[in-house]
């Protein structure tokens, strides 16, 4: 796209969802996962620590998933801000280094995984490894205001009566334009938890002249509405009025509110509809850990995914304390049903 192209190519989802055989799969949560590779991530940055400390490790998780069959990888900078680095003592141009680093680490694991895929000319490495050539995107992960409070708001989406659109837009600004001159493919809005900061989403993208598309993914608590309280209707729609969004859906949100949460954003979006679920487990922000046994399986969770596809989800893939092996379960439901005479995947 040029400079001067202030639309995103519709063509650009829809032409890469045909080249996955019409559903993509996201991969998995990253910070749980760098945890069980042996990061500590007990910091207000989270798992951007990583970017610091043990960027093999996040290069390693990317590759783990892409092995499990993602199409689509997210960055490492969902809790990387600007801010937060220069609280801990960054420079900003420190501060906007480790944003693009984060884009960078993502890049290079797809180019490790190419190269594995040239050199093995079987379909997998007889391990249960994914190991096929095919369309893979970075995704840059903003993450919401509440990200960066790093207390638990972006399950809230409580940010104060101060709270305004151009504070969010103003909080928001740089990140954006780093990650969109990264190489990333696109940028993923995650977990945004109300109205207002989607609305300040929008406008950055329109108002800035971002050069690369992104996606919206709401998160919801109740099945019905985003996490703030605001209608998911009308957070869609603002998702669907922006030429620069091409698609949009939910994320770290528990599987059995999905279903209606499709049909719900289905009524105001044409775009193609990404859901990627956590666990099912819930967070305590107070003792800053998830709490055990609240979930549903690897098999549970993918039992869902076909009736997701059938209902209008075109990506899907796991949020926080989903694994490779979760992804790796989706990726296998949708090559067996692509492969079924009698089904077809929903476009």
């Amino acid at each position: 796209m040029g400079p001067g192209n202030v639309e995103a190519p519709p063509s650009l989802m829809s032409d890469f969802l045909r080249q996955c055989g019409g559903v993509a799969v996201i991969d998995g949560g990253l910070a749980t996962e760098l945890e069980r590779n042996g990061a500590d991530l007990n910091d207000p940055i989270w798992s951007a620590k990583c970017l610091l400390t043990s960027p093999h490790l996040i290069r390693k998780v990317h590759i783990d998933y892409l092995e499990a069959g993602s199409d689509i990888i997210i960055t490492a900078s969902y809790q990387a801000t600007i801010q937060g680095f220069v609280a801990k003592g960054f420079s900003q141009g420190e501060s906007e280094a480790l944003l693009k680093r984060s884009v960078e680490i993502a890049i290079e694991a797809r180019d490790i995984y190419n190269e594995k895929c040239c050199e093995c000319v079987c379909d997998g490495a007889g391990d249960g490894r994914v190991l096929n050539q095919r369309s893979i995107l970075v995704a840059a992960s903003v993450g919401s205001y509440g990200a960066y409070l790093a207390d638990g708001s972006e399950y809230s989406g409580e940010y104060g009566d101060a709270m305004n659109l151009e504070f969010l837009k103003d909080f928001h600004r740089r990140r954006v334009q780093v990650l969109a001159d990264t190489g990333a493919d696109l940028i993923a809005f995650e977990t945004v938890p109300n109205k207002l900061e989607a609305q300040a989403f929008a406008q950055l993208l329109e108002e800035e002249g971002i050069n690369i598309p992104a996606w919206f993914a709401f998160n919801s608590k109740d099945g019905i509405n985003v996490v703030r309280g605001d209608s998911l209707l009308e957070c869609a729609a603002i998702a669907e009025a922006c030429k620069k969004v091409i698609a949009v859906g939910i994320n770290c949100t528990p599987p059995r509110f999905i279903h209606n949460l499709i049909l719900s954003v289905k009524k105001v979006t044409t775009k193609p509809i990404l859901i990627y679920p956590n666990s099912g487990e819930s967070y305590d922000p107070d003792r800053k850990e998830w709490v055990q046994n609240t979930g549903v399986s690897d098999e549970d969770f993918v039992s869902y995914v076909n009736t997701w596809c059938e209902v209008g989800a075109s990506l899907v893939g796991g949020c926080c304390r989903t694994t490779p092996n979760t992804i790796r379960a989706i990726h296998t439901t949708l090559v067996n049903k692509s492969n079924a005479p009698s089904l077809k995947l929903s476009h």
